[in-house]
């Protein structure tokens, strides 16, 4: 695990760019020059999201990067597809770029390469992860760290492309996580659309063992799930197929459960005969569960909302991060750039960048998890 702290000698400042084709040393010389200039000369720390292709070039890469955009220190992980501000570019080869100017933010990286987490909780306000789905558990180790930074948000995505890697300045890291902690300047606010409406009625889980649910509220799990299913429309209902999922309340004391109460988890079997309906979670007696549905109208409607509801607070983002699953996109709403639009669409043109990840992740009723079919944003306003 390694620890520096970068701080730059202005207002905060941002810049992106995507580029698409083959890598070429001066694509992402001319990248780099671009930005410095946009952010007003000096950079407090970038992230970088390529694709696959990328990956024999990515020490090189990183040193363009750095020499023509004068980066201190840069982060990065491969991508099947990319983000830029107001556009998707799945599957494609190429590189997003997104530079910081933070004059009065202290960035601190970090790197892990096992289960362990480091539990003195450093003073951070705000952590983005970048992570390596295959050779790294991230969500037992997320577990952990939220044990130590409780409260404290994580928003970011696992590394996707097929040939997956995360890169920390020149070096490639196979095999763990680079994090970097945000403190003082800067507020980071995050945003998570998992796309998902509530159907039927909430239950409380009266019957559970490990990942199966028996019952909820003294009826078998399965009458529960068919009785939600049966409450939609005939074209809810045609939507519906393949599309139902567990949403687990985040807290137990609200009195209306509405959209964005739950944290999504896939349905991973049900059995009419036994009443027990399988889920990819822990569901514990006395939680709150309600069934979801997903499809292209909750997902777009729920994105809508939570922007809107962003859109309403005083201080306005001057950048952001995105994270989108690569189950989103063109496959879910049959139209290029939607999450993308729909950002610019309520805050205007700014500088953003991103990558469709194998898992996003960011904070659900005050705690961080991974999540899927989920996009997850980081909105960088002033202090």
């Amino acid at each position: 695990m390694g620890r520096d702290s970068y701080i730059t000698p202005m207002a905060n400042s941002a810049a992106s760019r995507l580029v698409l084709g083959p890598y070429s040393e001066e694509s992402a010389g001319n990248a780099a020059r671009e930005c410095l200039a946009e952010v007003g000369g000096a950079v407090t720390c970038a992230f970088a999201f390529v694709s696959a292709d990328f990956r024999p070039f990515i020490p090189e890469f990183v040193e363009v990067v750095q020499v023509h955009g004068h980066v201190p220190l840069v982060v990065g992980c491969s991508a099947s597809g990319l983000i830029g501000a107001s556009q998707e570019a799945e599957h494609s080869q190429g590189f997003s770029i997104f530079f910081l100017h933070l004059p009065e933010t202290t960035v601190t990286p970090f790197v892990f390469r096992d289960e362990q987490t480091d539990r003195k909780a450093w003073d951070v306000d705000a952590w983005m992860l970048l992570a390596n789905p295959v050779n790294f558990p991230v969500e037992r180790w997320l577990a952990e760290w939220n044990k130590a930074y409780t409260n404290i948000p994580t928003v970011g995505g696992l590394g996707s492309g097929g040939d997956v890697f995360v890169f920390r300045d020149r070096e490639l890291i196979d095999d763990g996580s680079v994090a970097l902690g945000f403190k003082g300047g800067v507020r980071i606010r995050p945003l998570v659309s998992q796309g998902c409406t509530p159907i039927g009625h909430p239950f409380a889980v009266t019957g559970a063992a490990k990942n199966t649910l028996l019952a909820l509220g003294g009826k078998p799990a399965y009458e529960v799930l068919a009785s939600a299913f049966e409450s939609l429309s005939d074209e809810e209902k045609r939507r519906a197929q393949g599309n139902l999922f567990a949403g687990l309340a985040t807290s137990e004391y609200l009195d209306d459960f509405k959209r964005g109460d739950f944290l999504i988890r896939n349905i991973l079997g049900a059995d009419a005969e036994s009443g027990a309906v399988t889920i990819a979670a822990y569901p514990r007696v006395g939680q709150t569960l309600q069934y979801q549905l997903r499809d292209r109208q909750s997902a777009a409607r729920d994105l809508r909302e939570r922007l809107l509801a962003l859109r309403g607070e005083a201080r306005r983002p001057f950048a952001a991060l995105m994270f989108s699953c690569t189950g989103r996109g063109l496959s879910l709403f049959d139209a290029p750039n939607h999450d993308a639009e729909a950002f610019a669409g309520q805050f205007g043109s700014m500088p953003a960048a991103g990558f469709f990840c194998n898992g996003e992740i960011g904070p659900v009723g005050g705690t961080n998890f991974v999540h899927a079919y989920t996009v997850s944003l980081a909105l960088f306003s002033d202090a």
